[in-house]
């Protein structure tokens, strides 16, 4: 997240009693990782599919121990499948946990850089105005000193008609 500078904190250009607009976003110190709770989140993940893979191997170890023959193995397979319904279930949840603090997370950046360009344009805007008054002023008293203005006219960029 970025802050705008004061506008107070700059110098008046143009005497006008209104001080200069900041001329860009301030970057605040940078955020630390959330590697915290992503490594929480991997770390129940690996405990789900490591208890999976333990019961699995307990389950083929009794078998194989007592009675290795057609109904064990179907007994086994009994067991295996929800145990693996249960770890895919629970990693297509993280995921979608993970794919929704995603998409939370752009939406507030995208949010606080719409924020600071609305604030850049009304700075800009406040900037240009100040511009143009302050260029008025300096072509209206070169005027009333009897001074030729074509020079600033044609330095400003401004038509003929604009003054």
């Amino acid at each position: 997240m970025t802050e705008t500078a004061p506008t107070s904190a700059l110098p008046d250009p143009l005497g006008t009693g209104v001080p200069a607009p900041a001329q860009g976003p301030v970057p605040d110190r940078p955020a630390a990782p959330p590697s915290a709770g992503r490594w929480s989140r991997d770390l129940r993940f690996m405990l789900v599919v490591l208890a999976a893979i333990v019961a699995l191997f307990l389950a083929f170890a009794l078998l194989v121990a007592f009675a290795p023959n057609g109904a064990a193995i179907s007994a086994l397979a009994i067991i295996a499948a929800p145990i693996a319904t249960m770890v895919a279930a629970y990693y297509g949840i993280s995921l979608a946990l993970k794919q929704v603090a995603d998409a939370r997370e752009a939406a507030e950046t995208a949010d606080a850089r719409a924020r600071a360009a609305e604030t850049s344009a009304r700075e800009s805007d406040a900037w240009a105005a100040q511009m143009e008054s302050g260029l008025r002023v300096a072509v209206a008293k070169l005027r009333d000193a009897g001074r030729d203005t074509s020079d600033v006219e044609r330095a400003a960029g401004t038509p003929a008609e604009f003054f």
